[in-house]
């Protein structure tokens, strides 16, 4: 029995640093482009923006979840897909190397799935994801997987894998007498409002763009609701209702923050902590990553975090 399942995506990350003046003329470019802060699914990108962004590291929002949990201290278990580019890239690897239990990823034809992230001059993010071996978490892959899944304390779902097998999933849930905890980053936001209104969901995780993509759902979602604004203020309501503030940070690159904020409130609620203290640990954990470039190289470990609450 795992503390905390992530199930989900794992991407390649292509990341550049661009200024402001670069990303301007990227917008008047391509008018799909991510806002800041925003992560949408796209079916192609451009050779033009690809050869922009150099740096390349793991992530997906799944995994960074999964990583967060475990660097919090959490058994933790990654469910997923890798393309046959895994040994090219050290993907289950490299999620393995933070202390996640990678034994039931399935290898794929194809790439792995991918996202292209442009970092401004605020360390604010925009991303771009291709699904790649992402889409193979389906059904099948699902329902192959429930034993692993029923027995969590908390199961850690995103928005970047095919919602079939996410919503079956949620349905025999609620069949259990024991479900784990189940919390919810709906992101990308587009297509993400049947998650969040399922009954078997008990907590969603949302930025501010997010919350207003999803604004209608989530006035009718009747469990814990977490909104991030960045540095500021962290508003929790539903059954409790409070705010936390994150920690002062030299923020230089904000990429997967929401993930770590993510993964470290399901690593802390899993053993049974109070919401409060799981939101506050989690905030000081995702201010203290953007102080770092990349994902997971920048998740910091339970010990430091504690010390800084």
């Amino acid at each position: 029995m795992y503390d905390v399942v992530s199930l989900g995506s794992v991407n390649v990350d292509h990341v550049g640093y661009l200024s402001d003046d670069a990303i301007a003329a990227l917008e008047r470019r391509y008018d799909w482009l991510p806002k800041p802060g925003e992560t949408v699914a796209v079916s192609s990108v451009p050779a033009a923006l690809r050869d922009r962004l150099t740096e390349v590291s793991l992530g997906g929002k799944g995994a960074n979840q999964a990583v967060a949990a475990a660097r919090a201290g959490a058994d933790t278990a990654f469910l997923g897909a890798v393309g046959d580019d895994d040994e090219e890239y050290g993907v289950r690897p490299g999620i393995r190397a933070h202390g996640v239990d990678v034994t039931a990823v399935e290898r794929v034809d194809g790439p792995t799935g991918s996202a292209y992230i442009v970092v401004d001059e605020t360390a604010e993010n925009r991303i771009a994801i291709l699904a790649g071996a992402n889409a193979a978490v389906d059904h099948d892959y699902v329902r192959g997987r429930i034993d692993t899944v029923r027995d969590a304390g908390c199961l850690l779902l995103q928005n970047e894998i095919p919602t079939d097998g996410v919503r079956w999933l949620l349905d025999r849930l609620d069949d259990e007498p024991d479900p784990p905890t189940v919390v919810l980053n709906p992101a990308p936001a587009a297509g993400a409002g049947e998650l969040v209104g399922h009954d078997g969901v008990d907590v969603v995780v949302v930025n501010a763009s997010e919350y207003v993509r999803l604004e209608e759902p989530l006035s009718t979602f009747a469990g814990t609701l977490v909104v991030t604004r960045g540095s500021d203020l962290v508003s929790v309501g539903g059954p409790e209702s409070f705010e936390v503030a994150p920690p002062a940070a030299d923020a230089v690159d904000t990429t997967g923050a929401g993930d770590v904020f993510t993964g470290y409130l399901a690593a802390t609620l899993a053993p049974g902590s109070d919401l409060r203290t799981a939101v506050e640990r989690a905030v000081t954990a995702a201010a203290l990553s953007t102080e770092v470039a990349g994902v997971h190289s920048a998740i910091p470990d339970a010990t430091t975090v504690d010390a800084r609450r």
